[in-house]
């Protein structure tokens, strides 16, 4: 983002440019097509610079800081993040937002990834509060991430006939990983 000081409009201003002609994109084109059109006519008369700036800055100056906070609340996302992680970033998120218990766990609810959300939505005793949600997602998500490291650990096994397939780095080289702790069978058999 350009910042335009005051002098440097000032400067335009001295020089002939219209500083209204620096204005483009989108919804700014819009209101520029307004603002030319009130000049024009006489409906509205800036004063001095710092009077045209004060608009601007008014249109499009961050806004409130709790309706951007609310924005930025609507648009978080657990995507790849463990669940941990994105509780952190939503719990950053929401300070100064002014969101409380039912709203903020909807927007929790919807950030959250769709299988755990559904899992704790079906489940016979919902979470109640919001620190209780964050605390069930957690546990449903590390719970979801071990059984994954389960599979492909199963899956290696069964494609090497029993033995633990080899685990290949990023850049293809040979790996070490930890070792699995040797499972005894129920029924041992007596010397």
């Amino acid at each position: 983002m350009q910042v335009i000081y005051e002098n440097e409009v000032e400067e335009v201003i001295s020089g002939g440019t219209n500083p209204i002609s620096y204005v483009q994109g989108g919804l700014v084109n819009i209101w520029k097509e307004n603002i030319m059109e009130e000049l024009e006519t006489g409906e509205i008369e800036f004063e001095s610079v710092g009077e045209f700036l004060a608009e601007i800055k008014k249109e499009f100056g961050g806004g409130d800081k709790e309706l951007v906070k609310v924005a930025k609340l609507k648009k978080i996302k657990q995507g790849e993040r463990t669940m941990e992680k994105f509780v952190q970033d939503f719990k950053r998120t929401v300070r100064g937002s002014g969101y409380e218990e039912c709203p903020l766990i909807e927007e929790f609810k919807w950030g959250m990834n769709r299988s755990i959300r559904r899992k704790l939505m079906e489940a016979e005793n919902q979470p109640g509060s919001i620190e209780q949600w964050f605390k069930r997602a957690i546990t449903l998500d590390r719970n979801w991430r071990e059984s994954k490291r389960e599979e492909e650990r199963l899956r290696g096994k069964r494609e090497n006939n029993g033995a633990l397939a080899p685990k290949l780095n990023q850049q293809g080289v040979l790996g070490q990983s930890l070792p699995w702790p040797q499972v005894w069978p129920r029924r041992q058999k007596l010397p």
